[in-house]
């Protein structure tokens, strides 16, 4: 049966391991003297904050082309904390590092998973968000997450999801793997009969089923594989410390388990 408090308690369960790994004397004292104070380096300064603007609930792209979503409120918070001008773009994902790294924009806010491949090329702030994954497939089909064979099996490309679908199927059983440039394209397939399953964190999935009830579900367990979003920054860069301040300082008033709640209802 799938569990349904992760969500609930994603932003508990960060703030308690934080706790935990943060409680020597001079964090605490860091921590108390910054709390209620902008930070020092970026006051008054503007922001650029890159994300998706394809990835819902976390980030995606009104009729009238505004970016929306719990990623883009975490960022408006943050700068808000911080006393900073936020200016938020989106960027595809295939370039959102890249971007990053020739200097487009300041930090990436986009539902981004801490790896270690990433962790070469970029700094990421403590974790804002935990995520599971889940497999989301037809009802009327007999698809069976602990039998998976000769099936096509989608996902979104440079993700954790669809690293996990690269790792454990691809080439394996006769199943073939699918990966899109978004989660839109691989939820069309999958509505279309193209795939059999889409392999997706949970709340991703989630959302998409608001606007498709009908004939299409969750099967079997969600999926805890570890993984934490947080914000990517460029190496030695000063900012990720000013983002862990006021990030901290979100967590602590409510507001981070507020805007969760806003964004996922659940």
């Amino acid at each position: 049966m799938m569990s349904t408090s992760r969500l609930l308690w994603s932003s508990m369960t960060i703030t308690a391991a934080l706790a935990l790994s943060a409680c020597s004397p001079s964090a605490e004292d860091n921590t108390a003297a910054n709390a209620d104070a902008p930070a020092a380096d970026v006051a008054g300064k503007t922001i650029r904050i890159a994300t998706e603007g394809a990835y819902p609930p976390f980030n995606y792209t009104n009729a009238d082309g505004s970016l929306a979503g719990y990623d883009v409120d975490v960022a408006n918070a943050l700068c808000e904390q911080m006393q900073v001008q936020c200016e938020i773009v989106a960027q595809d994902w295939d370039g959102i590092i890249p971007g990053l790294l020739t200097q487009k924009y300041d930090a990436v806010i986009a539902g981004m998973s801490i790896t270690p491949e990433r962790q070469e090329k970029v700094d990421f702030t403590e974790p804002y968000f935990a995520n599971t994954m889940v497999w989301l497939t037809d009802t009327n089909s007999d698809f069976d997450p602990l039998a998976i064979e000769g099936l096509t099996l989608g996902g979104q490309r440079s993700t954790t999801p669809g690293v996990y679908l690269q790792d454990n199927y691809e080439g394996k059983n006769g199943n073939t793997i699918q990966l899109y440039d978004n989660y839109d394209n691989a939820y069309l397939d999958l509505k279309s009969g193209r795939s059999d399953a889409v392999l997706a964190e949970k709340v991703s999935a989630i959302s998409w089923l608001k606007d498709n009830p009908e004939g299409f579900g969750i099967v079997g367990n969600e999926i805890d594989n570890d993984d934490n979003i947080a914000i990517a920054v460029r190496k030695g860069d000063a900012l990720r410390d000013d983002l862990n301040t006021a990030l901290n300082e979100i967590r602590n008033n409510g507001e981070l388990a507020r805007l969760e709640q806003a964004n996922f209802g659940q």
